[in-house]
């Protein structure tokens, strides 16, 4: 028997080992810890540099603020690609995360499925393309739009145009895809800038945000209307189809092109230039500003719910060589 004592001792230490090691210091649970939340950014086609920008914006930012938040990035192949985009909110949903910051492909379609993320209980911010706010109000959904005037944007570049033409010149408008509310407003901003300045819009046409079909378009469009002295494109990817058709066709000296967004392509073909001016809706932070509004919301779940208006300057060859 004395010789089985020395056996159990030692077991009787490693329990009690095993017992101190399974909690803190304070004898709270070490698996306790306070967990992060969780923020799905959803984008539309990270083919598009403005939403790689972005992507790349709210990556930068949460690496500067680790112990603030995870980040999930997703983004779409298509930005026509409406029902996939459905799906990843869905999947979002799925995987319990604490917010969704969204640019949504389309202002009316994705409302329902938003509604039912906060449903949820999770937390939703609507940046870059505005929801529509009559399909928000039938859905019953508050849901914040952080993001900039797309209308006045789109103005000051339009007048910035005008400024270089003669009342009675005319021009032709790239539209982005109509149902967007962000492309709505861009083009009654160019469709105001020109009437203001007394400019005939011989032509307008959805190029669905797309550089191909806006070449394809604006093609047509310079065959159609040999009297046109600008197109005005609806974001910077549209812009630079513009300027290649503007090239085949033989009129780079005398057909002038606008875009928005400030890409880094356009800011070299400005410099360049091949385009006149864009718009900066800083498209690095506009992501970042989204997430921050969560973090709030996520802080304090009673908080108000406000939307917040985001810069949006005008870019020319003079801004860009400051």
């Amino acid at each position: 028997m004395k010789k089985l004592v020395p056996g159990l001792l030692l077991v009787l230490f490693l329990i009690g080992c095993k017992s101190e090691d399974s909690t803190t210091t304070d004898g709270a649970d070490s698996s306790s810890e306070v967990k992060k939340p969780r923020i799905a950014l959803i984008m539309k086609s990270l083919a598009n540099e403005f939403f790689s920008t972005m992507a790349d914006g709210a990556k930068s930012y949460q690496a500067e603020h680790p112990d603030q938040f995870e980040l999930v990035v997703n983004g779409i192949k298509d930005e026509r690609d409406i029902s996939r985009q459905v799906s990843l909110v869905e999947e979002m949903i799925a995987a319990n995360v604490d917010a969704i910051v969204i640019a949504p492909a389309d202002s009316k379609a994705l409302v329902p499925v938003l509604r039912r993320a906060k449903k949820a209980g999770v937390i939703v911010i609507n940046i870059d393309n505005r929801l529509d706010a009559e399909v928000l109000a039938a859905e019953g959904a508050e849901i914040p739009f952080v993001g900039p005037d797309n209308k006045a944007g789109a103005k000051q570049v339009g007048t910035y145009l005008a400024s270089k033409l003669a009342a009675g010149d005319s021009v032709c408008i790239l539209e982005g895809v109509r149902t967007s509310f962000n492309g709505q407003q861009r083009f009654a901003g160019f469709q105001e800038a020109m009437t203001e300045a007394n400019i005939k819009v011989a032509d307008h046409q959805s190029g669905e945000w797309e550089m191909s079909k806006a070449n394809t378009i604006a093609s047509s469009m310079l065959s159609e209307h040999p009297e046109i002295k600008a197109i005005l494109a609806a974001n910077d990817s549209m812009a630079l189809g513009a300027v290649a058709a503007v090239k085949g066709s033989g009129r780079t000296d005398d057909v002038m092109v606008i875009g928005f967004d400030n890409i880094s392509a356009v800011q070299q073909a400005i410099r360049e230039g091949k385009i006149l001016a864009t718009a900066d809706q800083h498209g690095d932070q506009l992501a970042v500003y989204g997430i921050q509004n969560a973090l709030k919301l996520i802080e304090d779940p009673n908080a108000a719910i406000e939307d917040v208006e985001t810069p949006v300057d005008l870019i020319t060859q003079e801004s860009l060589s400051k």
